[in-house]
């Protein structure tokens, strides 16, 4: 279908002119005359048909035609920016610097990652890592995958998964000398402790039902990978949350040898500044991150 479109220089005065309800303002932005600004705003008048401004007593004001066009003339802007921006994505490529915590990085976005660049290979991701007793502010990044609430002032935040938190151990453990069938079979295994989590081995005791039974012995850990290794590797058994262990009950090198979990009450957030979350390299990996998670695989 054929667009008879009046020229995008009169289209750009009028909503300069608009925005700053100001011709002066309108011709210093755009690097033009202040009448230069004024003949074509008048001359998109004329071809519209409609008056878009008005003066009293030397102000400019829109009309009601005006203000009914400009958020839209203003939305076709920013989509023409918009994709101007992302072509070239694909022409010269982007780098987007990712921070997250380590063993979320390892145990599931690493294995995915492959899948993203095959869809954009002109993207290079650069991924910080964390620990969940290192300080997430100060570093120069573009996207955020933190484990939390998602109350971060000055931050927008898209929730990315919520999880499970269960006890999981090497099939060896779960099926050796002491095998694990009830929860009360724990009193003879070594349980692994992750610092930093709401949800602990007290809390999993209450909600299976079993009341003084000693949480206080096994090594601590200030990392779920450091933790979740040494379950494979038969030191004990610890609470797995289930983003971080699912690649490993998949495999077959943990196992989860009772049905009672506890829902976390933190959930795994996408977070940016509202200045770069719009950004069409950043909003790309974005939504993969949530096709992702959706997919559950």
């Amino acid at each position: 279908m054929s667009r008879h479109l009046p020229p995008l220089n009169w289209l750009r005065s009028f909503e300069a002119a608009a925005r700053h309800l100001s011709f002066t303002r309108a011709a210093e932005e755009l690097n033009v005359t202040q009448a230069a600004v004024s003949q074509q705003v008048k001359a998109l008048e004329s071809r519209l048909g409609i008056p878009l401004f008005r003066r009293v007593h030397n102000r400019l004001f829109l009309t009601y035609a005006g203000q009914a066009w400009l958020p839209k003339l203003r939305a076709g802007f920013d989509l023409l920016a918009s994709g101007t921006e992302e072509l070239h994505i694909y022409d010269r490529g982007a780098s987007l610097t990712v921070r997250v915590p380590s063993s979320f990085s390892i145990q599931w976005l690493v294995p995915r990652l492959g899948r993203f660049h095959a869809r954009y290979p002109t993207i290079d991701i650069r991924l910080i890592a964390l620990g969940r007793a290192q300080d997430v502010d100060g570093a120069v990044i573009d996207l955020d995958i933190r484990n939390g609430t998602g109350d971060w002032p000055g931050l927008e935040s898209v929730i990315l998964m919520r999880e499970n938190v269960f006890p999981v151990c090497s099939p060896q453990t779960a099926a050796g000398d002491r095998p694990l069938r009830e929860p009360g079979d724990l009193a003879g295994h070594e349980l692994l402790h992750v610092g930093g989590y709401r949800e602990d081995w007290p809390m999993w005791f209450e909600r299976a039902g079993l009341k003084d039974f000693d949480v206080s012995r096994g090594p601590h850990f200030d990392q779920s990978i450091t933790a979740i290794h040494a379950a494979i590797n038969g030191m004990g058994v610890v609470l797995g949350r289930s983003t971080l262990v699912a690649g490993e009950l998949a495999a077959g090198r943990l196992v989860a040898p009772f049905d009672i979990k506890l829902a976390g009450e933190d959930a795994y957030w996408i977070t940016a500044p509202p200045a770069l979350g719009k950004r069409p390299h950043i909003v790309a990996f974005r939504n993969w991150l949530e096709e992702e998670a959706a997919a559950g695989l």
